[in-house]
């Protein structure tokens, strides 16, 4: 008998274990080190290289701005952080939420540099966990939606209750969107843009774990424990593929074509599941992840405008 106990308790720790290990290197998020003044971070990758003297550019800009920083108390306590950058008081505010592992900075500077080519306001989160916002668990969208809520509410006290507001989010803060968007919305949100976003966290986890040639089907269930038990979620609790069949406001899809990290595919299944009556997907040729935009301006600002045309807003 005593030989079972031990063995059990040998199974029970080796679980745990690989549970803790799973989410240490799937959901812990380190602490933020913020670059000097003269530092700037880009992304990691080939890809992002040919950009980076544009994108620390848009750093430069972004920071000169010195735009306002605004933080609010989370449905659970955390502190986060946002930065507000205004085009032109009253006109219409965009909500941006940068990827994994991103802060907005570094992720979102060209964003607001592309919302004041619209005349619009930007507001550039750091989600929580990354950047200057409290949290060490990212969550794969599923509390973070809840978190994009609440800069809604923010913004709606913010700005008046008859603003115009539209969430945009890259990547994994496509996924904060659309799963916000799954939810109901106040009138003041006229669009949801969602950039290079994923059909949901098992989806692109288990696609990650493949590429390192390792078993997915047999390692996701450590990795779902392990959320659950150290970071308190179920990654699983909901999608964005099933929150577009419950979405109404006007969204749009856009990714690009040669995106290695989170397939193209992923955004025309979100489209087709879309519930919205106003819905749009533009795929950009030959851009990369999180790479539509500094890939073809143009063609991404027309796809916008037109967009904003279609929608009547």
């Amino acid at each position: 008998m005593i030989w079972f106990v031990v063995a059990a308790a040998i199974v029970v720790f080796l679980i745990l274990l690989t549970a803790f290990i799973c989410y240490m290197k799937v959901f812990y998020a380190p602490p933020f080190k913020k670059p000097g003044e003269n530092e700037y971070e880009i992304p990691e990758g080939e890809i992002y290289e040919v950009f980076r003297d544009e994108m620390v550019g848009w750093v430069e800009e972004v920071r000169a701005m010195n735009g306002e920083q605004i933080k609010i108390r989370s449905f659970d306590g955390l502190t986060l952080s946002g930065r507000y950058y205004e085009y032109e008081k009253g006109a219409t505010t965009e909500i941006l939420f940068h990827g994994y592992q991103g802060y907005a900075e570094r992720d979102l500077s060209g964003g607001v540099k592309r919302c004041f080519a619209l005349g619009r306001n930007a507001l550039i989160i750091d989600q929580r966990a990354h950047g200057e916002s409290e949290g060490r668990t990212i969550t794969f969208g599923i509390k973070e939606a809840k978190d994009c809520l609440s800069w809604i509410d923010c913004a709606v006290k913010k700005f008046g209750p008859d603003c115009k507001l539209i969430i945009t989010g890259i990547s994994m803060g496509a996924s904060t969107v659309m799963l916000a968007a799954g939810e109901t919305l106040p009138d003041n949100v006229v669009c949801v843009l969602a950039d290079c976003g994923y059909t949901s966290a098992e989806e692109i986890i288990k696609k990650v774990i493949d590429e390192m040639n390792l078993p997915s089907n047999l390692l996701y269930p450590f990795v779902k424990l392990g959320a659950k038990i150290f970071g308190n979620f179920d990654p699983d609790e909901n999608s964005p593929l099933e929150a577009m069949k419950k979405s109404k406001v006007p969204l749009i899809f856009i990714h690009g074509d040669d995106d290695a990290f989170v397939p193209c595919d992923m955004s025309r299944r979100l489209y087709e599941a879309c519930a919205s009556q106003k819905k749009k997907l533009v795929t950009v040729k030959g851009a990369g992840h999180g790479l539509a935009f500094p890939v073809d301006k143009e063609f991404y600002l027309d796809s916008l405008r037109d967009f904003q045309r279609e929608c009547g807003f």
